[in-house]
């Protein structure tokens, strides 16, 4: 099938690349040409792991092309997917005066009958207002455009594999035929007809989604549901945290127990620094909007951004009580991406630590293995550096802000001996308290001290 995906940004590059992977014949267009330009010239613009992988291998067969004329990339397609931003206003509801650009792209573009994806996370009642603009807008009264939305459930750092091996397909359609449509674009992932980049071609048994098929309300409100309830576990792993603190009880022992409760499950049951990012955030807030907007106060929702915007705060009384004064102290930051394996800095915890550092006068040295470039443009006054040891060259206090492998594997002894300070302030729990203090390090976590 004939796709084309508007948007190239992280959703769009990765379901253009994966569905060109599948086989099917893929345009992505952008008004951002120099991003354009960028993947014309055979370069990822962003970094997730496998990305590249599959762009080049797509490229190479020809099942790949990039645009910056979206009415030549509309008319070349059987089906359209888009993957235009929808960031926060200031009130938190979702700005989708992006995706009413392109309804109207669409119907002023197109010479023949479209199924039109959302595949962008967008509040309840999305896709009736864009039937209606598609319907408002077109010339062609002969013109059926049929509307549904696929929301994605992509982890940043393990996308590629979250969409080849996806839990579920959920499509929300208001006719069968587009239901059909969608099924046939997923087929060569649900019946594993594809060369699987992370497995190499020997893929787990026991992967395979379900295809569901709901109303378009239904498919638009489960994707904020599926990230706001996860937002809430992590808020409610750290309202733990500090209950253990003033307790004596260890988090990590209590939410490991609570875990192997297959009705609750330990992923995203995890203290800290809290959650960042584009999605989490930004889909919280929208759907605290949308409930309001309809007369359902979400109480629970507002206590679930507030735990999580209160965790810096705590963050930094922990360097506080350390250091006792952050003037003119030399301080390591170890991370600035949201989480690991990804370069997105957008929202990220860390940022607003090295903030409220430099306001206080701190001399701040920072590290990330893909995180630097975007942050040095924020905060140009912060040395950054590749590798973790020089980070921690005579720092008087560490900081680890992002869960990277290689901050988890960092000698302590051989680190311990270049800091002014043996001080670490632990914002992901990576190491064992008593193994710290047994090095000689004055160690600061969450929910375990």
């Amino acid at each position: 099938m004939r796709i084309s995906v508007i948007g190239c940004g992280y959703v769009g590059l990765v379901t253009g690349a994966c569905l060109a992977e599948a086989g099917h014949d893929v345009v992505c267009t952008d008004i951002n040409a120099a991003r354009i330009a960028q993947l014309n010239a055979g370069e990822v613009p962003i970094y997730e792991e496998h990305l590249g992988e599959i762009l080049e291998s797509a490229r190479k067969a020809g099942k790949i092309s990039y645009t910056t004329n979206i009415g030549d990339a509309i008319r070349a397609s059987d089906a359209i997917f888009i993957c235009v931003g929808t960031p926060p206003k200031e009130s938190g509801e979702a700005d989708l005066s992006a995706i009413d650009l392109v309804a109207r792209q669409i119907a002023a573009e197109a010479r023949s009958s479209k199924l039109v994806v959302e595949k962008s996370t967008v509040p309840a009642r999305t896709g009736l207002e864009l039937s209606r603009a598609l319907a408002a807008y077109t010339k062609d009264s002969k013109l059926k455009f049929r509307v549904a939305s696929n929301p994605e459930f992509l982890r940043e750092g393990t996308a590629v594999g979250d969409f080849f091996h996806p839990d579920r397909v959920v499509v929300g359609v208001d006719d069968p035929a587009a239901a059909e449509e969608l099924r046939e674009i997923y087929r060569p992932i649900l019946e594993r007809k594809f060369h699987c980049p992370i497995h190499k071609g020997a893929c787990p048994a026991d992967t395979k989604g379900e295809f569901i098929v709901t109303s378009i309300n239904s498919a638009e409100l489960i994707k904020h549901a599926s990230n706001s309830f996860l937002a809430l576990k992590i808020s409610y792993a750290n309202m733990i945290a500090d209950l253990c603190e003033k307790i004596g009880a260890d988090v990590e022992e209590v939410t490991h127990a609570m875990g192997l409760d297959p009705r609750i499950g330990t992923q995203f049951l995890k203290a800290g620094l809290g959650f960042g990012g584009f999605c989490f955030p930004k889909d919280v807030q929208a759907f605290i909007h949308l409930s309001a907007s309809v007369g359902v106060d979400f109480e629970i929702l507002k206590a679930t951004e507030r735990v999580n915007k209160q965790r810096i705060e705590r963050f930094l009384e922990k360097i506080h009580k350390a250091l006792w004064v952050v003037k003119g102290k030399r301080i390591a930051v170890l991370g600035l991406a949201f989480k690991a394996n990804t370069d997105d800095i957008r929202f990220a915890p860390a940022l607003d630590v090295v903030k409220k550092l430099l306001d206080e006068g701190a001399e701040v040295h920072a590290t990330d293995p893909e995180g630097i470039n975007g942050t040095r443009s924020l905060y140009p006054q912060v040395t950054y550096h590749q590798d973790a040891y020089e980070t921690l060259q005579n720092a008087d206090a560490a900081l680890i802000c992002t869960e990277w492998d290689v901050f988890k594997k960092i000698d302590w002894t051989r680190a311990g001996a270049m800091m002014a300070r043996k001080l670490v302030v632990d914002g992901r729990n990576l190491y064992s308290p008593r193994h710290m203090k047994e090095l000689g390090f004055e160690y600061y976590s969450f929910g375990r001290e």
